[in-house]
């Protein structure tokens, strides 16, 4: 690690223009060259040919789970590396990469002993989740919440209200998951080397529906009460109509039928974890 390109999103949760900067002056501390920076979204990604001509030989992201998802797609057969900085709400793949080192310290490590790593992700058709994959009525509060982390107030009444009523509809349906309760309101998948872990939620009463619309506006739904749990390698959306899927918290429509199993990324990924590697 030599030779960065750094990208920022610094409309993510915890990234901000002054930690950035803040990131770049430990770079220089540590001898790093700067190849080239992106301010996501207002810039495009940079793909494989732009980073090789600039000689950079890892792209450093302090970004959300969203920008994360979308730069490693991005980069999946580049043959450089990605070092995840904590830059999210709740950074999830950045703590598993380095637990709970903060950005400068994780860099420090980098240098000192990073190693590579492949990431299972989960896969549907042209998609793919790092951190994991949403579907059901609930994904519908995916509009309140950007509303709620970009401090838009107007809009959010109705946002929310529409997500309250989607969420009491008769759920979602999955085909190849026996055991997994009906029509749950919200179903989140994480992918493992070799299977997915499945989490349902089946909240009825206003009480349950309350507390899942809370998790999920401000941390971690699955924390919600009404979850039961479930494995399978690879499983289908039933019925005739498109549903919504939130891939790393980005909105996707998925086609019924569609396939969702589990994959590898390459070798790609810093961790300062000796366990991890």
């Amino acid at each position: 690690m030599q030779t960065l390109w750094f990208i920022t999103n610094t409309a993510s949760g915890t990234a901000t223009a002054g930690k950035a900067a803040a990131i770049e002056a430990v770079f220089a501390e540590l001898g790093l060259a700067l190849a080239g920076r992106t301010a996501f979204p207002d810039d495009d990604l940079p793909d494989a040919a732009r980073l090789d001509a600039a000689g950079a030989d890892t792209v450093v992201l302090f970004a959300g789970d969203g920008t994360i998802n979308a730069a490693a797609c991005a980069l999946a057969d580049w043959k450089g590396a990605i070092l995840i900085l904590p830059g999210g709400t709740m950074n999830l793949l950045a703590k598993s990469l380095h637990g709970d080192l903060d950005p400068a310290a994780i860099l420090r490590a980098a240098v000192d002993r990073g190693t590579l790593l492949a990431l299972p992700l989960v896969e549907a058709g042209e998609h793919r989740a790092l951190v994991g994959l949403i579907l059901g009525p609930a994904t519908s509060w995916v509009h309140a919440r950007e509303l709620v982390r970009s401090r838009r107030l107007r809009g959010l009444g109705r946002a929310l209200g529409t997500a309250w009523r989607r969420t009491f509809s008769r759920g979602i349906r999955l085909e190849g998951v026996p055991g997994l309760r009906e029509h749950a309101q919200a179903v989140f998948v994480r992918a493992r080397p070799d299977h997915l872990d499945i989490a349902a939620v089946n909240a009825r009463d206003w009480r349950a529906i309350a507390a899942l619309g809370w998790e999920w506006l401000t941390g971690d739904w699955v924390a919600a009460e009404e979850v039961t749990e479930i494995r399978a390698t690879r499983f289908g959306i039933a019925g005739r109509k498109p549903v919504l899927a939130l891939f790393d918290g980005e909105p996707v429509m998925l086609d019924p039928g569609v396939t969702i199993g589990t994959g590898m990324t390459r070798k790609m990924f810093v961790t300062t974890l000796e366990a991890a590697a």
